[in-house]
């Protein structure tokens, strides 16, 4: 007599959310975190490389992040996007790590590594050298502003994905994007004619945010 077939876990069954993914998880799905880390690392590691411009620093952040989302899954209460919630913590982890003065400075070949890391696009060379001037700019701006400066114009969310992302009030994510745009204006003056600093930024913000 043969056996019934096994029941796929929710992680193998296809067209599932991430909600159903997160809901499996809870209810003891073995597979099912690990295919919400597969749909969504790449998207959490640019976030954090941005906010943090060290690779090192950025991939600890993760870590830290995924394992706070599969320790904490259960306070996630469906009120947002899953993707939103995990945005929460990482953000999260990298300005814990920002206020802990703990981010070292970066060797110009560490981001160059970085960078080739993602995916190319045309005129790589020119396009990495203005990704490092950004990354090296963002870089003086307090914790707050460079958080919502990546998030609306690096990685290209709304105005109030970020501020779910953030949990602040919209005007306060535009109001932080207003003085981070600012204070880097005179920095990357040298950059405003030329069209590299946006379609890195652009381009690189689509990309990652259609998957």
């Amino acid at each position: 007599m043969n056996s019934p077939p096994e029941t796929p876990s929710a992680a193998e069954r296809p067209a599932v959310t991430d909600a159903e993914l997160l809901t499996a998880h809870i209810h003891g799905d073995p597979h099912a975190f690990s295919e919400i880390v597969k749909r969504h690392r790449d998207r959490m590691w640019a976030v954090a490389l941005r906010t943090l411009g060290d690779p090192d620093e950025a991939a600890d952040a993760v870590q830290d992040a995924f394992v706070s989302a599969y320790r904490k899954a259960a306070t996630f209460r469906g009120e947002a996007a899953v993707t939103t919630w995990l945005h929460r913590i990482v953000v999260n982890a990298c300005l814990d790590r920002m206020r802990r003065k703990s981010v070292r400075p970066v060797a110009d070949d560490e981001l160059i590594e970085a960078a080739e890391r993602e995916t190319p696009l045309p005129d790589q060379t020119v396009e990495r050298e203005v990704s490092m001037e950004v990354s090296a700019a963002l870089k003086m701006l307090p914790a707050d502003q460079r958080a919502a400066l990546v998030l609306v114009d690096m990685m290209g969310y709304s105005v109030e994905d970020a501020a779910q992302v953030l949990q602040v009030p919209s005007g306060t994510v535009k109001s932080r994007c207003a003085r981070g745009r600012a204070k880097l204006a005179p920095i990357l003056s040298h950059l405003r004619n030329r069209t590299d600093l946006n379609r890195v930024s652009s381009a690189k913000g689509a990309e990652l945010r259609d998957g």
